[in-house]
């Protein structure tokens, strides 16, 4: 069983609470899974000293970087998401007065609850268009489901027949390298692809069109004459219907 300087804060004040209850130390001990040892001293230090705390908290080297240096430290992190351990660690060190290492700063960091990962991809939205799509969020904030539904949603998308981001990883040996089942293949040109348009509502698909080259103005109207005319014609005959597309230049034209 553990010392009684192994108990947490809460464990303490079960055993407090589990002596005050009327159990006996055999009682408690068997209770909460504590030696009859340190049920005793811990209940004994309760009755003379009133101590209910771990001593956990003093135990253990004095952290180097306390907590005006981990706001510090936060402060480095909010200016430069980029920066390296070296890096931060070299500006942190900057006017203190005991400098820190880089292992020091990487477990401040973990404990501040900082973790170094790859940045999520987003497209790329100007303000401008941030602007509107706030006002468009603000504007349709209170539309129900039956609203939606009177929707069509349209666009184009590119789909690659091969297709590799650079971040697959491996487990290999120095000498396995070449090896057929640590390589990954590639082509010329991406490997070819497909561009379709399709549109879709809450009550169906729409239709799938495959675009032989780059979609244009003109074959964009080509493709609003013979498909989505029909569509929303055929899904919305009383014309309460609402077409969805992009400001994709062609869309524009």
């Amino acid at each position: 069983m553990g010392k009684k300087g192994d108990l947490s804060n809460f464990e303490h004040g079960m055993v407090v609470g589990a002596r005050w209850a009327g159990l006996s130390i055999s009682q408690s001990a068997q209770l909460l899974g504590f030696s009859r040892t340190t049920i005793s001293r811990v209940y004994k230090e309760w009755c003379e000293k009133g101590k209910t705390s771990s001593m956990l908290q003093s135990c253990g080297r004095k952290c180097l970087v306390d907590a005006r240096g981990q706001r510090r430290m936060g402060r480095l992190i909010q200016a430069d998401r980029r920066a390296t351990l070296t890096e931060i660690t070299t500006c942190y060190n900057r006017g203190m007065q005991q400098s820190i290492c880089e292992a020091t700063t990487h477990t401040t960091l973990r404990r501040m609850g900082y973790n170094n990962r790859r940045p999520h991809r987003v497209p790329l939205i100007s303000t401008t268009n941030r602007k509107k799509r706030l006002q468009f969020a603000q504007a349709h904030q209170n539309w129900t489901v039956e609203d939606w539904k009177n929707v069509a949603w349209s666009d184009e998308s590119r789909f690659l027949l091969r297709h590799s981001d650079g971040r697959v990883r491996i487990w290999h040996k120095q000498n396995e390298n070449m090896d057929p089942s640590c390589l990954v293949t590639t082509v010329q040109a991406g490997g070819g692809g497909v561009m379709v348009w399709g549109m879709f509502s809450w009550h169906t698909l729409g239709p799938l069109v495959p675009i032989g080259h780059r979609l244009n103005a003109m074959a964009y109207l080509s493709i609003v004459f013979d498909h989505v005319h029909p569509f929303m014609t055929t899904m919305y005959p009383s014309s309460d219907g609402y077409f969805q597309q992009d400001n994709a230049p062609c869309h524009k034209a």
